[in-house]
C-alpha cells in the first residue's frame, strides 16, 4: 500500500534545508503525514510498546526531516510526544526545532545532568524534544549502555509516544542497538540516491539484526511534468 506524501524539496541535500509541518503547511502534506501517522499506529497495535526509530541506509536522505514532521503529526493527536535525537554524530534535530544543544541526551546518560535538566518541554503543544548533547568519542557504547536502557524505560510511562531519530544503518550500526527498546523502524528512501542496493542491504542488516521494519517512507519522488503536481513523498507499509 502506498499513500501519498507532500511536495519534494529542491536540491540534493534536503537535511540542510528542512521544512517542519506548520499551520502554514500545505494541506496535502499535511493530510500526508497524517496517513502516514495511521499506518505506523496500526503497525505498533499489536505491540505494547509504543517507542518506534526513523533511519535511513545513507546520510542526507531526510530521516531528520521526517521524524520531526512525524512527532508533529502524532503531537497533533493531544498525546504526549518524546522526540529523542540518537544521532550522536552528526545531530540534526536541534536545527530544525531551533533548540539549543549544548546539552542533551549524551550528557545525561555520562550522568552529567538529568532529564529534566535539558528536556525542551512543549516545543509544540504536547511534544517535547531531547537534543543529542555534546557529541561523545564512543556514541555507540552509550546507546547500548544500562543508564540510557533504564532511562527510556523510565519515559515510556510518560509519553505515549517516543520517536528516536536514528544514524543510518549504512554508516553505522548505531541504529541496530536500539532494536530491544524500539517496536520497529521506519526508513526514509530517497528517490535517484537511495539505490536498489542500498535497499536490499537494509533488508538483510535488519533480518541479521532480528529487527522489524514498520514501514518504508519515500522522499523526493518526481511525477509527469503533464500531471499539475510537481511532487510527493510516498509512505509505503512493509
Amino acid at each position: 500500500m502506498k499513500i501519498k506524501l507532500g511536495k519534494k524539496d529542491k536540491g540534493d541535500k534536503p537535511e540542510k534545508r528542512t521544512e517542519s509541518l506548520s499551520d502554514k503547511s500545505k494541506f496535502a502534506i499535511v493530510e500526508s503525514y497524517k496517513a502516514a501517522r495511521s499506518n505506523i499506529m496500526f503497525a505498533l497495535s499489536a505491540d505494547d510498546n509504543k517507542i518506534f526509530a526513523v533511519t535511513s541506509y545513507s546520510k542526507g536522505e531526510g530521516k531528520s526531516t521526517v521524524s520531526a514532521n512525524l512527532a508533529i503529526s502524532f503531537s497533533k493527536m493531544e498525546r504526549r510526544v518524546l522526540l529523542v535525537d540518537c544521532d550522536l554524530r552528526r545531530p540534526n534535530v536541534h536545527n530544525i526545532f531551533k533548540v539549543e544543544n549544548t546539552s542533551g541526551l549524551s550528557n545525561i546518560i555520562g550522568k552529567m545532568v538529568e532529564f529534566e535538566d535539558v528536556v525542551n518541554r512543549n516545543v509544540i503543544p504536547n511534544l517535547d524534544i531531547l537534543t543529542s548533547g555534546t557529541i561523545p568519542p564512543n556514541p555507540s557504547e552509550l546507546l547500548c549502555s544500562p543508564r540510557f536502557v533504564k532511562l527510556i524505560e523510565g519515559l515510556s510511562d510518560e509519553y505515549d509516544y517516543i520517536i528516536f531519530d536514528t544514524p543510518p544503518i549504512g554508516v553505522v550500526a548505531d541504529a541496530l542497538l536500539l532494536k530491544d527498546l524500539v517496536a520497529g523502524f521506519v526508513v526514509v528512501l530517497r528517490e535517484r540516491s537511495t539505490t536498489h542496493g542500498d535497499i536490499q542491504n537494509t533488508l538483510e542488516s535488519f533480518k541479521l539484526a532480528d529487527s522489524k521494519i514498520l514501514g518504508f517512507i519515500k522522499v523526493g519522488c518526481t511525477q509527469s511534468k503533464k500531471k499539475s503536481r510537481r511532487g510527493y513523498y510516498y509512505y509505503q507499509y512493509y
